[in-house]
C-alpha cells in the first residue's frame, strides 16, 4: 500500500517572522530640508531584528553619484546628525547591516525619527532622502 502524505502551510511567503520589523523609505529631492530640484530618486529597504538590535538593509539609487550616504535622526522637515555612515562604497543595489542598536536608537527607529540621506557633488547637504518608517 503506497501512503501520500501532504504537509500544508498557511504562512504566506512575504509573512513577517514575529521578532523582526520592515522598514522602508522612498529617497527623493522633495524630502530635502530645503527641498532639491532633482531627477535622482532611490529606495531604502531594511529589516530590524528585535533579538539581536541589527537593521540590514537595501539601498537603490538612481540618476545621483553619491559622494556620502548616511541614517540621520531628524523629524520629517528637520535635519539632525548622522547616526549610521554606510561605508564610502557606492553601488546598487547595495545591502549592508548596521552594529547593535542602543535602546535609544531602537526606540528612535521605532518611532519614525531616522531619516536617509545621500549626497551628492551637485548637493552636498543632500540630494535625496526619505523617512525610514515601518512597513
Amino acid at each position: 500500500m503506497l501512503s501520500i502524505m501532504f504537509i500544508v502551510s498557511c504562512k504566506k511567503e512575504e509573512e513577517v517572522v514575529a521578532n523582526e520589523t520592515k522598514f522602508g523609505a522612498s529617497l527623493k529631492g522633495s524630502e530635502e530640508v530645503p527641498a532639491v530640484t532633482t531627477n535622482a530618486t532611490g529606495t531604502f529597504d531594511a529589516t530590524y531584528n528585535k533579538d539581536t538590535k541589527i537593521l540590514s538593509y537595501t539601498i537603490n539609487y538612481t540618476g545621483i553619484t553619491p559622494t556620502a550616504w548616511h541614517i540621520h535622526k531628524g523629524a520629517v522637515g528637520s535635519t539632525g546628525s548622522v547616526i549610521f555612515d554606510f561605508g564610502r562604497t557606492f553601488t546598487s543595489p547595495f545591502m549592508a547591516s548596521t552594529v547593535a542598536l542602543t535602546t535609544d536608537q531602537e526606540t528612535d527607529l521605532m518611532n519614525g525619527m531616522y531619516y536617509v540621506n545621500i549626497h551628492s557633488a551637485k548637493s552636498p547637504s543632500g540630494e535625496i532622502r526619505g523617512q525610514l518608517l515601518k512597513k
